[in-house]
């Protein structure tokens, strides 16, 4: 691996590093059922928001996914655009139980991918 290399796997690790980093709990992710109604569960990282998507309830999909709130959430707390970008392409006109599936599996992928690279030596 020659110095250029070097350096960008070290800004890439950087960056993983970066977006799996949690945030204080007033940024967290709220989950929510509707306007009002707070599940009581918060995420402040990018593994406990994967957590909370797994046993969350179909109606806190159904909720926040057609507003965006976990592309906005993900891009602009996080940082994660490239995340949000994928949960947009998740088709929208899915059964609520689907998309949930799809939306668990996308930042399982992701939070793998960002694991494998902020770990590269």
């Amino acid at each position: 691996m020659d110095k250029k290399d070097t350096v960008t796997s070290s800004i890439e690790k950087n960056k993983a590093q970066t977006l799996l980093r949690s945030v204080p709990y007033s940024q967290g992710f709220h989950f929510f059922t509707a306007v009002g109604v707070y599940t009581g569960e918060t995420a402040i990282d990018l593994f406990a928001f994967y957590e909370e998507l797994k046993v969350m309830d179909v109606e806190s999909v159904g909720f926040h996914f057609p507003r965006r709130d976990f592309q906005n959430w993900l891009k602009n707390t996080l940082g994660d655009e490239e995340l949000a970008d994928k949960i947009d392409m998740i088709n929208k006109k899915q059964p609520v139980e689907q998309l949930k599936k799809e939306l668990v599996e996308t930042v399982e992928a992701r939070l793998t991918e960002l694991h494998t690279i902020a770990k590269d030596p």
